[in-house]
């Protein structure tokens, strides 16, 4: 990374748990490069046709926190000794898996004398996803099941220069497959990716709802919504023919990807740079990462993605992210180590970039 300066040798524990997925991850600062040690998760899958509510989440979380824990320590092949601090998720996410793994971060804390670091859950995406591809200075397209923001880093701050209105992306495309009922394992928006490479032979008409640099989904989710309904009692489609639910996750696919490759050239655009950086568990996404990369490419531009070991939520991005904040100076104390649902990019002063 090329922000980092020369610095010690420096170990951190990052703790993930704002939604579904339980991840711990450990990574190590030398110099100028930084090296994952161990990035170890388990997600909690709910029945088909279903969401994961919070209590069931929390309950998972700390169910299965200690053995992935030890598992992280095992694969690192590192002691207790070796950590410097242990970092974990503040906000934003589920109220009570946030809390879940926040005590359990807390307890990590007093019980091996280490500093506490409260790390905001989408600058460690942006941070691991800076770090993984070597982006410079990227417009971020941040889209995940809680999250859909368009973002730019300016004096200190991850500036947001557009987001959704209402549901996130992610949301909207995890909603849409309980109606559906394709399954949740391994994550019902990767199911509907893969249906939506079947579909093709019809483009449904969906509202498209952009409005300046923000977007709105609940309209087009509702009316994907409808035309399911219409389709499971034997409907057509608007040329007499039957259509599937390829068809559908095709079509909401193609809208939903389109407005976000419209705001987020016209932040490239309005930043002048000709980077975008895709971060978040929707970031997967194939199909969104070639339509960004043609938009890109027509500007001369190129799209920075990861895999799903660092899209989709981790402990090794709380570890990362953290470990740049303590190396500055920043530590959480005990009696402040809360956490919150509601956490904006741009509150957190991003002191270790230049």
């Amino acid at each position: 990374m090329t922000d980092l300066l020369k610095k010690p040798r420096r170990i951190a524990l990052g703790c993930e748990g704002s939604a579904n997925k339980l991840g711990i991850g450990i990574i190590l600062h030398e110099n100028d490069t930084s090296t994952v040690l161990s990035n170890i998760r388990h997600t909690f899958v709910s029945p088909p046709g279903t969401g994961f509510l919070p209590r069931d989440t929390a309950a998972h979380h700390r169910s299965f926190f200690v053995r992935i824990a030890l598992q992280a320590l095992r694969v690192a092949n590192i002691t207790i000794p070796d950590i410097d601090c242990i970092c974990y998720t503040r906000g934003p996410g589920m109220g009570a898996p946030l809390t879940s793994v926040a005590i359990a971060a807390r307890t990590l804390s007093l019980l091996w004398n280490k500093p506490l670091v409260g790390v905001n859950h989408c600058v460690g995406h942006i941070e691991m996803g800076r770090a993984i591809t070597g982006a410079s200075h990227p417009v971020v397209l941040y889209v995940s099941g809680g999250n859909t923001q368009v973002i730019a880093y300016a004096e200190q701050r991850y500036r947001i220069f557009g987001e959704a209105l209402d549901i996130a992306v992610g949301n909207c495309l995890d909603r849409f497959a309980r109606t559906l009922e394709i399954s949740n394992d391994p994550a019902p928006g990767y199911n509907i990716e893969q249906l939506a490479k079947q579909g093709g032979r019809i483009l449904l008409d969906l509202p498209y709802a952009v409005k300046g640099m923000d977007c709105s989904f609940s309209g087009i989710l509702t009316r994907a919504d409808e035309l399911a309904a219409h389709m499971k009692s034997g409907g057509k489609g608007p040329d007499g023919e039957a259509f599937t639910p390829a068809d559908l996750c095709f079509s909401l696919q193609e809208t939903i990807f389109a407005m976000l490759v419209e705001i987020t050239e016209r932040a490239m655009a309005h930043v002048g740079s000709s980077q975008v950086l895709i971060v978040g568990g929707v970031g997967c996404n194939e199909r969104l990462q070639e339509m960004m990369g043609t938009m890109a490419a027509e500007r001369g531009g190129s799209v920075y993605a990861t895999d799903e070991r660092f899209c989709i939520d981790n402990g090794i991005m709380i570890a990362h992210a953290g470990l740049l904040a303590y190396e500055t100076g920043f530590q959480t104390p005990i009696e402040e180590s809360t956490c919150t649902q509601r956490f904006r990019t741009d509150e957190v002063l991003v002191k270790w970039r230049k």
